[in-house]
């Protein structure tokens, strides 16, 4: 009884873990470049049968947890704004910035603006890699960005916001504000051929609210399964410390 009570448990932590993924994915419907997150799950170990099982053979399942399946990277849809610091990528890759703290960091997040040192920043802060400082002078409206990702600057090229990617995406470790950094897993960023710059434009969250709906009711109703199973289990205990004595 007490290994009912076990795995009922470790499949509420489980399902507790893919419902506050599903709940970050809803939270984050309207981020420009956000991507949605994975949640798998695994058994864990299997124990030998005791003496009600019928053979010698026979292995219990102790419950499942959950896998971290990195990002879905399924490009989301591009919308117009018209904007001349806003830029969308078209196809695999990312924008390489340089986070606050100073570490190298990859966005999809391509709300770009000009700070106070006329920089161009993403709208959380960080500075876009190599940095690109606009002349004094220039405002946003004289601001041409190429589809190569080249910066020009009331028609003078400024800098040019690089284009990358890296061999597993799945990998790269996400540290909030729309950034992941690089891992031994993911590799090295390197240029990415094919993608290009669409200035005046966004990317969309690549979260399907429907389906993310579909996953919290499923996820829901698997936990108060799993809740019921404890609930019997305490019932199946108490019965039999009722025969006992």
């Amino acid at each position: 009884m007490l290994e009912g009570l076990r795995t009922a448990a470790a499949g509420m932590a489980a399902q507790q873990q893919r419902l506050d993924g599903v709940a970050n994915d809803l939270a984050n419907a309207n981020t420009n470049g956000y991507k949605r997150v994975r949640v798998g799950f695994a058994d864990l170990l299997y124990e030998r049968g005791g003496r009600p099982t019928t053979s010698d053979a026979a292995q219990l399942g102790t419950g499942a947890r959950t896998i971290d399946g990195g990002r879905s990277f399924e490009q989301g849809n591009l919308r117009d704004t018209g904007v001349p610091t806003d830029v969308a990528l078209e196809g695999p890759g990312f924008i390489r910035i340089k986070l606050p703290d100073g570490r190298d960091a990859l966005t999809r997040d391509g709300d770009l603006q000009i700070d106070a040192n006329r920089r161009l920043v993403t709208s959380t802060g960080a500075t876009v890699s190599p940095t690109i400082t606009l002349p004094a002078g220039v405002d946003a409206s004289q601001l041409a960005i190429n589809r190569d990702g080249t910066v020009l600057a009331a028609g003078r090229a400024v800098g040019r916001i690089a284009i990358v990617n890296v061999r597993s995406p799945q990998s790269l470790q996400s540290v909030g504000d729309n950034a992941f950094v690089t891992t031994a897993r993911s590799g090295n960023a390197a240029a990415a051929p094919g993608t290009i710059l669409r200035q005046g434009a966004l990317e969309a969250s690549n979260t399907d609210m429907a389906q993310a709906m579909t996953d919290m009711i499923e996820v829901q109703r698997a936990y108060q399964m799993t809740s019921k199973a404890i609930q019997t289990a305490d019932q199946m205990m108490e019965i039999a410390n009722g025969v006992k004595r």
